[in-house]
């Protein structure tokens, strides 16, 4: 356990910070999930739909500091491969 008030501070904001690092998370498994699952069913709008809201949020994920920005390019590169492949 901390021993002195930073120590004690830090803790609580390591606390803070991997709850937040798990929301974020979690968020990016299931927007991926969602265009991966539309693309396997070749269902072309539902694919293009759900490849604009996780090109919208892994890019804002890069605003705050969540993701790399080479990162967010290279994940929204391989999902719109998997998209584009459909039509």
């Amino acid at each position: 356990m901390a021993n002195h008030r930073s120590a004690e501070k830090r803790a609580r904001q390591t606390i803070k910070k991997t709850e937040r690092n798990r929301f974020y998370r979690t968020r990016l498994k299931n927007i991926t999930k969602a265009v991966r699952e539309a693309a396997a069913k070749n269902d072309k709008n539902a694919a293009n739909e759900a490849f604009k809201i996780a090109n919208k949020s892994i890019h804002a994920m890069v605003s705050r500091g969540f993701l790399k920005k080479q990162t967010a390019s290279r994940r929204v590169s391989r999902l719109a491969l998997l998209v584009n492949k459909i039509a």
